[in-house]
C-alpha cells in the first residue's frame, strides 16, 4: 500500500486549455510517467485531460506501455480493464465532437455578423456598439487625450494608471485601471 511520502500529484491547471498536450502540467506529468515516478494517473475529469481523440490515444498507449492506468473521478472511469479504455474513447470522441461543434457555430455567427457589418466583439475604451456599429465615446476619448497627455509628461504606464485610479476615473466596466490596460489602449490608437 503506498503512503502519502509514496503519492506525488502533478497539477494541470484549470486554466491551460485541454485542447493540445503541449501545455506545463502535461509535460511534468509525462515525464513523471516515462521515469516509472507513477502507477495511475488520476483526473478529476476527462476533458480537463484533452479533448482530441488523437492525444487520447496516444497518451493511452504511451501509459499503457509504461504499465500506467488512467482513472477519471467523475466518469468512473479506469483504463486497466478494456471495458474502460472503449468508454474512454467514445467519451473522448464526444468531447472532440463538441468541442469542434463549437468552432462551426461560432465562425459562423461571426462570419455573418461581419457579412451584415455587425459588431463582433465588445466595445473598447473609447467606443460603444450603437445598432450594431462602432461609434466614438466622447467622454472615453477624453481619457484616452488625458492617458497621452500624461505619458508625454514622462510618466510610465503604471504612472498614468495609478493617476486615473487617483482621479476616479474608471474603466469602461467599471474596474481599476492597471498599467497593461493603458498599454493596451495606447498601442491600439497608435496602431489604427
Amino acid at each position: 500500500m503506498a503512503t502519502l511520502k509514496d503519492l506525488a500529484v502533478v497539477m494541470i491547471a484549470d486554466s491551460e486549455s485541454a485542447k493540445s498536450l503541449d501545455r506545463p502540467g502535461m509535460a511534468r506529468l509525462l515525464a513523471m510517467v516515462d521515469a516509472g515516478e507513477v502507477e495511475t494517473v488520476i483526473i478529476a475529469k476527462l476533458d480537463r485531460l484533452t479533448r482530441s481523440v488523437k492525444d487520447l490515444a496516444v497518451l493511452l498507449e504511451r501509459f499503457q506501455r509504461r504499465g500506467v492506468s488512467l482513472v477519471s473521478v467523475a466518469e468512473s472511469l479506469d483504463t486497466g480493464s478494456a471495458a474502460g479504455r472503449l468508454v474512454l474513447n467514445i467519451m473522448t470522441s464526444v468531447a472532440q465532437w463538441e468541442r469542434e461543434a463549437i468552432g462551426e457555430r461560432t465562425r459562423a455567427v461571426l462570419q455573418h455578423k461581419k457579412a451584415t457589418g455587425k459588431a463582433y466583439t465588445r466595445s473598447v475604451f473609447g467606443f460603444d456598439a450603437v445598432d450594431g456599429r462602432s461609434v466614438p465615446n466622447p467622454a472615453e476619448q477624453a481619457v484616452i487625450a488625458k492617458m497621452w497627455e500624461l505619458r508625454g509628461q514622462g510618466l510610465s504606464y503604471h504612472g498614468v494608471a495609478d493617476r486615473l485610479n487617483a482621479e476616479g476615473i474608471a474603466t469602461k466596466r467599471g474596474g481599476v485601471w492597471a498599467s497593461q490596460t493603458v498599454c493596451n489602449i495606447l498601442e491600439s490608437v497608435k496602431a489604427a
